[in-house]
């Protein structure tokens, strides 16, 4: 096979410039003319960008000349106020000096202060009496008021334990409630209450009483009483109604209270 028939079978775009170009004017007339494609616009570039440059420079100068200048002004303002932070600090330690030296003087005055008036009020008795030492009595005064503390004492004390001896004292009394059980159902409750209440004691007050029933027509007399502790107990009570044998068989404390 010759070469003239291979290069007709093989598949080759010979026309494929033309269609780049057709493109590329296609796609210059549809964004502008590209910059690119023109040298003439290119070396207008570089020459404004070589111009750029030194202003780019001078503005970086002109700001850190700006930058440095505020910097110092800062400077100066800190020196400025530190110098004036020095003056109120040596203000303070002078203020300072002058009260610790006017409390000195305080702390000391006062022990003067008192001989000193000790001197003048010897000096004006002095004068007032002429002159003579012999009557003075400079202690007398104390004395007498030392007296008359302890006379009011002693008399406030006697006054307290008088009022106290005559405050009554508490008597500790109890509320009794007893059960007396007669001997059957024929005994005469009527009369075992009499018999009851006969018993009398310094101390004892009886109260109310009523009939309580038992069984098989028994009943019991309950019967309550207020005695002081220290005079009268439920043995003495038991003890005294017990007598009464012909009506009396029992006697039991059925409650007993504190008052």
């Amino acid at each position: 096979m010759s070469g003239l028939q291979c290069l007709g079978e093989d598949n080759i775009w010979f026309e494929k410039p033309r269609y780049d170009e057709a493109e590329r004017r296609f796609y210059e007339g549809a964004n502008g003319p590209s910059t690119h494609s023109h040298p003439q616009v290119k070396s207008a570039l570089h020459q404004g960008r070589g111009r750029s440059r030194p202003q780019k420079r001078q503005h970086r100068n002109s700001s850190s000349a700006s930058g440095e200048q505020e910097l110092v002004s800062r400077m100066k303002s800190l020196e400025l106020e530190n110098q004036g932070l020095h003056k109120v600090v040596e203000d303070l330690r002078a203020a300072l000096f002058t009260l610790e030296s006017r409390v000195q003087v305080l702390e000391r005055s006062p022990a003067a202060a008192v001989s000193c008036t000790k001197v003048v009020t010897v000096q004006s008795v002095k004068v007032e009496n002429g002159g003579d030492d012999d009557d003075m009595d400079l202690f007398g005064s104390d004395e007498e008021e030392d007296e008359e503390a302890e006379r009011l004492k002693e008399e406030r004390i006697a006054a307290y334990a008088a009022k106290k001896s005559k405050k009554p004292a508490l008597i500790a009394k109890s509320s009794i409630l007893l059960d007396v059980k007669p001997w059957d159902d024929e005994t005469d409750m009527a009369k075992l209450e009499e018999c009851v209440r006969s018993v009398v004691a310094d101390g004892l007050l009886w109260g109310q009483s009523k009939l309580v029933p038992v069984g098989y027509g028994i009943k019991k007399l309950q019967i309550g009483c207020v005695v002081e502790d220290d005079k009268v107990g439920t043995d003495l009570l038991e003890e005294e109604i017990t007598k009464f044998e012909d009506y009396v068989q029992s006697v039991d404390v059925a409650a007993f209270n504190k008052i």
